[in-house]
């Protein structure tokens, strides 16, 4: 029987392992069977969990943001959106928000429009 020698594929495969530990802390970056294989695993699966919360992290920033900039008015945020569904007007929370902060002569027409 032949010996198969994997040397490049292994090699290849602990310097990918490795390069993703880059900037990790002490043997959490040199190590690669001990500790860098697993926390490297561990960064991917926080990654993918954390990209998917970051959306609801903004929908809660732009629901904030309308909040606040619907106290000038004197009215709640929930009869707000529901007054918006009702007259079927399609702006969405990232667009209000933003007229909230940057124009709010145009979001005070929103508003009006809605009252």
């Amino acid at each position: 029987m032949v010996r198969v020698k994997r040397g490049n594929v292994a090699r290849k495969r602990r310097k990918k392992v490795l390069k993703r530990a880059k900037g990790f802390r002490g043997s959490l970056k040199r190590l690669y069977r001990v500790a860098a294989k697993i926390a490297v695993m561990k960064a991917m699966r926080h990654s993918t969990v954390d990209r998917k919360d970051r959306k609801g992290n903004f929908r809660s920033l732009w629901i904030a943001r309308i909040n606040a900039a619907l106290k000038g008015f004197g009215i709640s945020y929930s009869k707000f959106i529901g007054a918006l569904k009702k007259k079927n007007i399609l702006l969405d929370r990232k667009m209000l928000a933003d007229l909230a902060v940057s124009d709010s002569a145009a979001f005070a027409k929103v508003v009006e429009a809605v009252k």
